[in-house]
């Protein structure tokens, strides 16, 4: 869906984007993130064919968005971090004049309102002043329009900045929706937290520079310092070493399949050491004691396989105070 190779964009003696490459296959949903100043709106507006790379390409489908970017448009919609809205019109009249912006016909044009306003639950503020709307509403609104041609491609700039927690979860919800109906979406965060449970895959991005990118699981798997290639290529170790807190150990066998989950332990003191033992003892689990009371567990598999860990510590007397799951 989306390719992007060795993107760069200076202005002036500042250099924004350097070097940026990434992929985004159709389906998924890609969380763009790095802290403010990183260059995500500069690769961003570069996407949505608002700004001319200094070098470097980007296609959307196969379209490049420099030499086709009519066709781009077409295909993409695009939701900006700062928007305007044109204070003494209605919702409706708000959504009908970016309708009839793309060109749709008149015909289509009330249909298409009524169902982004329907999706967006914008229907009961159809007559409404825009300038009356709150912030929530006017991000629903901005991401109507955003929707009015019926793009397989989102491109969404920090959506959720300046929206309280309810509006917060209220987006997620109609960014899985969307998803579900097959939409592609690029968006934006300098807040890793904001798109943890919502993304399938990111891109994490600094000064300029994109730092690494992929599946979630891959992400997640390489910020905790281990993938499965490198934990079966390292020689086994004893449980004494591995209890010492050097690092992480490899597991005894190749991991099963599912991804790599890590979990935060709390045990009394007395039940750390033991517990640390056990857990090395089973298949696929990776153990190091951090203090007096917690050790972090490593765990490749499902949901099925933690409780069989929660079991067996507990079949042999270990009182496990708590399991957090660690992103």
């Amino acid at each position: 869906m989306i390719q992007v190779e060795g993107l760069r964009k200076r202005f002036d003696d500042f250099v924004a984007v350097r070097g940026v490459s990434f992929e985004v296959p159709e389906g998924e949903i890609f969380g763009f993130i790095g802290p403010n100043g990183a260059g995500k709106t500069t690769t961003i507006r570069i996407l949505a064919t608002l700004l001319q790379p200094t070098a470097g390409r980007a296609r959307i489908l196969g379209l490049d968005v420099t030499e086709e970017p009519e066709r781009v448009r077409e295909v993409m919609g695009y939701m900006p971090d700062l928007w305007g809205v044109y204070p003494d019109l209605t919702v409706r009249e708000y959504l009908t004049f970016f309708a009839a912006s793309y060109g749709m016909p008149r015909r289509e044009r009330a249909r298409a309102v009524g169902d982004v306003m329907d999706l967006t639950d914008l229907g009961g503020l159809s007559a409404r002043l825009v300038d009356q709307l709150s912030k929530g509403m006017k991000q629903r609104l901005c991401l109507a329009k955003t929707l009015i041609h019926d793009p397989r491609l989102l491109i969404l700039d920090e959506p959720a900045d300046g929206l309280d927690p309810r509006a917060r979860i209220e987006l997620r919800e109609l960014l899985r929706e969307l998803s579900s109906m097959g939409k592609t979406i690029l968006i934006s965060s300098h807040i890793l937290t904001e798109l943890s449970d919502l993304v399938t895959s990111v891109g994490i991005v600094e000064r300029g520079r994109l730092l690494m990118s992929g599946p979630v699981d891959e992400i997640v798997a390489r910020l905790a310092g281990v993938s499965s290639e490198e934990r079966t290529r390292l020689p086994e170790r004893g449980p004494a070493e591995r209890a010492s807190g050097e690092g992480p150990a490899p597991l005894a066998e190749p991991p099963p399949a599912g991804p790599l989950q890590r979990f935060r332990l709390r045990t009394p003191s007395e039940h750390v050491g033991p517990a640390c033992e056990i857990l090395l003892s089973l298949p696929a689990i990776d153990a190091t004691i951090v203090d007096a009371q917690e050790l972090i567990l490593s765990y490749r598999g499902d949901e099925r396989g933690v409780a069989d860990l929660v079991r067996a510590l507990a079949g042999a007397g270990i009182d496990v105070i708590g399991l957090t799951p660690l992103r």
